[in-house]
């Protein structure tokens, strides 16, 4: 079919983005399967040029105003007006967006990003936002917690070395030092699903176009960051033992696309991580690959918390050194025809 931008669908609230409530699901997929033949949309198998969307960590926990670390960037909106547009991107595009796969950050209390994985001399935690330097661990003003021991199975002595050699790696690796962040994406609690407006819009894609979401759990690692949906920031211990892997699988599913269009939370980090990863990859195999990715820059923010940290600046020398390696930076607002190198 020739392309042409949709209309938002007539149950489509932009008020209600920065919301949580309940999809009407049975309702939702009958009025996809209407729409999808009232505006002649095929299924997403007899795509010619076939187009994937990653929406990257999409959470109530990053989204929604109140909720443990909500983007707001510097406008202090950001996350939901991102999420606003991604939604509006989502539905005028729905007859060529051959797949979206949502990335779900999933976390549980015991962690080396959480509070209670540190203490001090006096058995304080570290507060939230706190970073933990190398020099701190080697002083020992942060200690591993021994009272997570047997919950983590690991003894006292691994655990300290764990987290000396944890803290050295990310510094040598040129990365943020160890951030102690709020409890957040909690496994099993509202905070780690989906945004309503957004899990709305991937549901009605699903079933209109007959495709599956690709949905990526990232994260629930004990002993490591997850920031990249592509690969943990530390794989292996002090001994040399795997933590973790890249995700391969996703990986080599991506570059199967004939376009990639990432959009999500945060801007400056587990976004523009990603999207270091997949560069990092792409430039191993062939460097021109990176003009098959888009980056929706109205649909990110960066993490910015007023008076204690600002991320914008770092989120934007990333996207320029992206844009500078082959990857196209696009708003989501201009017709999808006109971006370079579409075919539709």
């Amino acid at each position: 079919m020739a392309y042409r931008e949709l209309p938002l669908p007539p149950f489509f609230d932009p008020s209600k983005v920065g919301e949580v409530w309940k999809v009407p699901y049975q309702e939702r997929a009958e009025e996809a399967e209407k729409w999808a033949k009232q505006h002649h949309i095929p299924p997403a198998a007899n795509d010619h040029f076939r187009i994937c969307l990653v929406a990257v960590d999409v959470q109530n926990t990053f989204c929604i105003p109140g909720f443990e670390l909500y983007v707001g960037g510097r406008s202090g909106t950001g996350a939901v007006d991102d999420n606003r547009r991604l939604c509006e991107f989502i539905y005028r595009n729905l007859a060529v967006m051959t797949q979206i796969c949502p990335t779900m950050d999933t976390h549980q209390a015991m962690q080396i990003f959480h509070s209670i994985f540190l203490v001090n001399d006096k058995g304080e935690h570290p507060a939230p936002f706190t970073l933990i330097s190398t020099e701190e661990v080697e002083k020992g003003v942060w200690k591993f917690n021994p009272a997570l021991c047997q919950s983590l199975q690991i003894d006292e002595v691994y655990g300290q070395r764990h987290l000396l050699h944890y803290t050295r790696t990310l510094k040598q690796g040129g990365k943020y030092d160890l951030t102690i962040w709020p409890y957040h994406a909690m496994l099993g609690g509202i905070g780690h699903a989906l945004v309503s407006a957004v899990e709305e819009a991937i549901f009605f894609h699903s079933v209109a176009r007959y495709s599956q979401p690709g949905f990526q759990i990232k994260g629930d690692h004990p002993l490591t960051e997850h920031y990249s949906v592509l690969g943990p920031e530390v794989l292996e211990d002090p001994d040399g033992k795997p933590i973790g892997q890249k995700n391969v699988k996703f990986i080599e599913q991506l570059l199967q696309f004939d376009a990639v269009i990432i959009a999500g939370q945060a801007k400056s980090h587990c976004v523009a991580w990603t999207i270091d990863d997949l560069l990092e990859d792409v430039f191993v195999r062939d460097k021109r690959l990176a003009e098959k990715v888009y980056l929706l820059e109205d649909c990110t923010s960066p993490v910015v918390v007023p008076g204690v940290i600002d991320y914008t600046e770092q989120a934007n020398a990333a996207f320029q050194r992206f844009a500078e390696a082959g990857m196209h930076v696009v708003c989501s607002t201009d017709p999808i025809e006109n971006w370079p190198g579409i075919m539709l």
